[in-house]
């Protein structure tokens, strides 16, 4: 299923910021030392689907910032 949105300027800059943050959220969250395994999965998947989201949005240089590297953590 495709789904189109169609949205403004000012409305995509509030949609980047906010997918910004929750991916810096996740991230903050991710390096907690004392989180389960399966915590840590489910943040990833939540990642990528975010930054797939981000990445049709976003500016290039934006994408290159938040684009998730091997070793998840330090994607900063």
């Amino acid at each position: 299923m495709v789904l189109g949105l169609l949205i403004n300027e000012q409305e995509q800059r509030e949609l980047e910021y906010l997918l910004k943050r929750e991916m810096d959220e996740l991230i903050y969250d991710f390096n907690y030392d004392h989180i389960d395994g399966q915590v840590r999965e489910a943040i990833k998947e939540r990642y990528t689907t975010l930054f797939n989201i981000f990445k049709r949005m976003a500016s290039h240089t934006s994408c290159l910032h938040y684009t998730p590297k091997k070793n998840f953590p330090n994607v900063k």
